[in-house]
């Protein structure tokens, strides 16, 4: 986990400079290029200067330009796939139904395959130790996350009963204001600048919340506010805006989240597992 560099390169996007934004882009389009360029060549093709090149290596936490390479080449060889090795998944006015439906699914599938390799094992283990020791878990999202954030709360609520959801971004609001420091509030969004997320947000890490983010950027107006930070990977070109990867990224650390919750607490959880499915056998003919 953590070792796929391109993914890294997105999720540290937001706290580029804009010179830095430059070599990142050229980066991602031309990872396989880039590892037989000097700096100079890197530069030239970005139209910025060696030490912008070099910023960017400090920002990615490497201690020079050849290191860098060394850790893309090493990430590229690792993460190769058959569904989203070197094809490009952005859907184009040109693309017939065959070849749009392959790249949806290739989308999809290196939106978990991103989300698997950005997941931070110290920050987990945080997160579940909070969820497992909170008197309440309240899940936020406005909008399309908003749905995950309900879908998070259902799943949820089949083996704990402590879990809570609003629909209604103003009282996500109110609730938010009135937790205290022994609940947790589990926040999605995906940019990590909705203005209404980053609002809950702060009036829960005001009220003395954990805050527990899922989002695609380590760094963003919502990050800020944020204990502990799990990202999703997803990224959607114009016409895939609206796509249903990023939802499928976070579900896919929902997921992950609730086998660990049920596995730490089975004892006490299968009861109430047991309960809620037959509560409700006898809706299926």
């Amino acid at each position: 986990m953590q070792d796929d560099y391109i993914t890294k390169i997105r999720s540290a996007y937001n706290q580029f400079t804009k010179a830095e934004k430059k070599v990142a882009d050229y980066i991602l389009e031309n990872p396989k290029k880039v590892l037989f360029m000097s700096i100079s060549d890197l530069a030239g093709a970005c139209d910025v200067g060696d030490t912008s090149v070099f910023r960017f290596c400090k920002t990615m936490n490497v201690k020079g330009y050849q290191e860098f390479k060394m850790m893309l080449s090493l990430s590229m060889r690792a993460s190769e796939s058959p569904l989203t090795d070197t094809e490009d998944t952005t859907i184009t006015l040109e693309d017939n139904i065959s070849e749009l439906a392959k790249k949806v699914l290739s989308e999809n599938v290196s939106a978990i395959q991103e989300t698997y390799s950005l997941i931070d094992v110290k920050q987990m283990t945080a997160a579940m130790d909070a969820l497992s020791s909170a008197k309440r878990i309240v899940f936020f999202g406005v909008g399309t996350s908003m749905l995950t954030a309900m879908k998070a709360m259902n799943k949820f609520l089949r083996i704990e009963p402590k879990v809570i959801c609003n629909m209604d971004a103003n009282m996500q609001l109110i609730t938010a204001s009135t937790l205290t420091d022994q609940d947790v509030a589990l926040i999605f969004s995906y940019s990590g600048s909705t203005k209404d997320t980053v609002e809950i947000a702060r009036s829960a890490k005001a009220a003395g919340a954990k805050t527990i983010v899922i989002t695609r950027f380590t760094k963003s107006p919502l990050t800020e506010f944020a204990d502990i930070i799990l990202l999703c990977g997803a990224n959607e070109g114009t016409l895939q805006n609206g796509s249903t990867s990023a939802e499928i990224s976070q579900l896919f650390l929902v997921d992950v989240m609730y086998s660990e919750y049920f596995r730490r607490h089975y004892k006490r959880c299968k009861p109430n597992w047991d309960k809620t499915a037959h509560s409700i056998a006898d809706k299926n003919y």
